[in-house]
């Protein structure tokens, strides 16, 4: 059974969410390490930017591979 278009929404948003953190994380700990200093205020809306951008790549994908399998069953 195929998702639906909203189950498919759901799941990205959710998986980018984690994303998001992780990412807000790795920029914290990792770009001092190369000496890039960014604000945790930028650091945010630069997160949050990515993440828009995740989560349209993401569902597209999947819609992409969802009608992909329907059209191969």
């Amino acid at each position: 059974m195929s998702q639906t278009k909203a189950q498919s929404a759901v799941e990205s948003v959710a998986n980018v969410a984690v994303g998001y953190g992780v990412s807000l994380a790795a920029n914290v700990t990792i770009l001092p390490l190369f000496g890039v200093i960014i604000s945790l205020s930028d650091n945010l809306l630069i997160g949050a930017i990515y993440t828009a951008i995740s989560i349209v790549r993401s569902y597209c994908v999947r819609r992409l591979f969802n009608r992909h399998s329907r059209s191969a069953a």
